[in-house]
């Protein structure tokens, strides 16, 4: 026995030797391929089955931690994304993927049915419920799994800052103002030559975290701030851009849990932002200091993991500071915005400057034409 899973195609063949016994549609992650811990992505190489959990149990059984929690029928309206019916666990067999076991990239049922032959998981192999209880029948333990990277280019992506560009404030100027006029001070100047380029972004992330330490509280406000303060033009833009095929990403040096409402409202799934740490308590507990964006040449290293992952045919990055400006290499083109605040290094230096959001998705079209 054999199964093969092809990405572009978005089906699983179950083979025995040259015959193929069974072709099943399924659904990979919609963030692409890759194999980073917490990346939500698909690995690709060769793989076995190692566990199979679900023997007897009714079709619909929720697990949760791989443990029977109640069941789901297709009658049930819920948002959350379950594992049903059963679970094929993969243990990687390759260098890249050997962390597999430990992202816990199963074959599974899903309650989001009728997302199957999309990309649309957040890492594992999704099936129907009535398809993944007949492949768990006939899939013995240690079954060999190749899962195929994809080889098509497909789709457009567009990333976009959000700190002065979606939203007129910039969050760690938000929290520090919180602190009184004295550390607001410290912090803006600091900010403002990190995005100007005259300090390294590295020095700068450390030194105003320190100097802020935000609590729960304060995050939940500047959190309501980046919703309050959206750039005018930003809402019928990314739906211009939705209609017109891109996918979005917010790609950001701020704090993912305070960007998150913003991106929510805008409709927008994708964010890379910096995990921020909280303790029980609610007091700041750390950031995590090894995030891309915490330093210069990080937002292009992010876009090279989502090119990887998704093959897209064309990229373009929106953005208002010297962070942004970094990615101008890896993208097919870039747009400085200057809506919010004009920095001369990136209107000096970027192939496309806008101070209007209407001005974005004409400038988008002509990118996607061009390829």
């Amino acid at each position: 026995m054999h199964i093969s899973i092809s990405i572009d195609e978005q089906l699983l063949r179950l083979s025995e030797g040259d015959e193929i016994l069974r072709e099943y549609p399924v659904s990979s992650a919609a963030k692409g391929v890759g194999f980073r811990e917490e990346s939500f992505r698909t690995p690709t190489g060769q793989f076995r089955i190692c566990e199979k959990i679900g023997y007897d149990q009714p079709l619909g059984t929720i697990y949760k931690t791989r443990e029977p929690m109640g069941l789901w029928s297709a009658d049930d309206v819920v948002e959350d994304d379950l594992i049903t019916s059963r679970i094929l666990r993969l243990d990687g067999l390759d260098p890249e993927n050997k962390n597999t076991l430990a992202r816990c990239i199963y074959i599974h049922g899903t309650n989001q049915e009728e997302l199957i032959g999309t990309p649309a998981s957040h890492g594992c192999i999704r099936m129907s419920n009535i398809d993944v209880i007949e492949l768990f029948d006939l899939t013995p333990l240690d079954t060999l799994v190749s899962i195929e990277a994809p080889q098509r280019q497909r789709g457009k992506l567009i990333f976009f800052d959000c700190d002065s560009t979606l939203s007129s404030i910039e969050g760690i100027d938000e929290l520090a103002r919180a602190r009184g006029p004295e550390i607001f001070q410290q912090v803006v100047n600091l900010t403002n030559a990190a995005m100007n380029g005259e300090i390294p972004l590295h020095e700068v992330f450390p030194r105003r975290m320190e100097i802020i330490r935000p609590d729960k509280a304060l995050c939940e406000t500047v959190a309501r701030q980046y919703v309050e303060t959206i750039v005018d033009g930003v809402r019928e833009t990314l739906q211009t851009l939705r209609e017109d095929g891109w996918t979005i990403v917010i790609i950001s040096g701020g704090f993912a849990p305070l960007i998150k409402p913003l991106a929510e409202t805008l409709g927008v799934e994708f964010i890379e932002a910096v995990p921020l740490f909280l303790d029980e308590s609610g007091a700041y507990a750390g950031y995590d200091a090894h995030f891309p964006s915490t330093r210069n040449g990080g937002k292009p290293e992010i876009i090279r993991e989502w090119k990887a992952a998704m093959r897209p045919k064309t990229t373009v990055m929106v953005g208002d500071g010297i962070s942004d400006l970094e990615s101008q290499n890896e993208v097919d083109m870039f747009i400085g915005f200057g809506g919010v605040v004009i920095r001369d290094a990136v209107k000096n230096s970027a192939q496309h400057f806008v101070e209007s959001f209407a001005d974005i998705p004409a400038l988008a079209k002509k990118a996607a034409k061009r390829k």
